[in-house]
C-alpha cells in the first residue's frame, strides 16, 4: 500500500468513528438478525451465492464509477489499487475475486454455468440500482465514504463483539450447518482478511479531500440501508427453501 502522508490522527479517530458505528448498527439490525438466523440447506446457499456473485459485479461497477469521476490523484490511484485486488490479482488470488466465490460455488454444486444465468432478487435490483446511483450521480467524495461503509462490514476487527464480520459470520454458519473448514471455502476465507487492507485504504485521506462530511455520511447511511434490504431479500428467498 502507498505511503499514507494523509490527515492528522485526530481526523482519522473521528472519521473512523463515525463510519464504524454505523457499520456496527447496521450488523446488529434486525434485517441481518434474520438473514443470519436461517439455517443453512445446499438449496438455500445456492441462493446467498448466485445472489452475492451480482452483488460483487455490482460492486466492481460502483469502484468504476468512482474512478471515472474522481478528481483527486491520490484517492484515484488507491481506488486503482484496490480494484487491481479485486479484479486481476493480489495474495489471495491469481485471477481476481470473483473467482475465488465461483471456487466456492462448486462446492454446493453450481457451475459457470449458473453464474452467468443468475438473475437478481427485486430487492437485490433495488439495492444495486442505489449503490450505482450513489457512486455515479452523486459527488464522488459521497460515493467513496458510502462504498467504504458497505465494505466495513467485512471488517472483523471493528466486529468482533458481534461474531466478526459479514463473510466471517457467513463462514462460520457454513462450518457449523455443512462441516466445511475454513479453508474450504475461499471467497468467505480471503475476504475476512482483505477487506482489512482496503478498509485502510483510504481513511489517512478523508479529512484532505471531503469539505462536506455530513452529506458524506448520509450517502453511507443510504448505503448501508440498501445492504439490510438486500440481505433481507436473501433472507427471505432462503427461507422459503427447504
Amino acid at each position: 500500500m502507498m505511503k499514507d502522508s494523509g490527515d492528522k490522527p485526530g481526523e482519522i479517530r473521528v472519521w473512523e468513528e463515525a463510519i464504524a458505528n454505523r457499520v456496527h448498527a447496521t450488523m446488529a439490525s434486525a434485517e441481518m438478525e434474520r438473514y443470519f438466523g436461517v439455517t443453512m440447506t445446499t438449496k438455500r446457499a445456492r441462493v446467498a451465492v448466485l445472489q452475492l456473485s451480482l452483488f460483487v459485479s455490482c460492486r466492481r461497477d460502483c469502484w468504476a464509477n468512482l474512478i471515472a469521476n474522481c478528481d483527486a490523484l491520490q484517492i484515484r490511484q488507491r481506488l486503482m489499487e484496490h480494484e487491481y485486488d479485486e479484479l486481476v490479482e493480489d495474495e489471495y488470488s491469481a485471477k481476481g475475486h470473483y473467482d475465488l466465490l465461483v471456487r466456492q460455488g462448486e462446492l454446493i454444486g453450481l457451475t459457470v454455468d449458473d453464474f452467468a444465468k443468475v438473475q437478481p432478487l427485486r430487492t437485490s435490483m433495488a439495492t444495486f440500482y442505489g449503490w450505482k446511483w450513489i457512486a455515479r450521480e452523486g459527488v464522488w467524495q459521497n460515493g467513496l465514504v458510502a462504498m467504504m461503509a458497505t465494505e466495513w462490514v467485512n471488517d472483523d476487527r471493528r466486529l468482533m463483539d458481534q461474531g466478526g464480520g459479514l463473510l466471517r459470520r457467513d463462514g462460520l454458519r457454513w462450518m457449523r450447518d455443512f462441516g466445511y473448514k475454513w479453508e474450504e471455502m475461499p471467497n468467505f476465507a480471503t475476504h475476512a482478511v482483505a477487506d482489512e487492507k482496503h478498509g485502510d485504504l483510504f481513511l489517512p485521506l478523508l479529512s484532505r479531500y471531503i469539505a462536506d462530511p455530513q452529506s458524506a455520511l448520509k450517502a453511507a447511511d443510504d448505503a448501508l440501508e440498501l445492504f439490510k434490504l438486500y440481505h433481507l431479500g436473501v433472507a427471505e428467498a432462503m427461507e422459503k427453501l427447504d
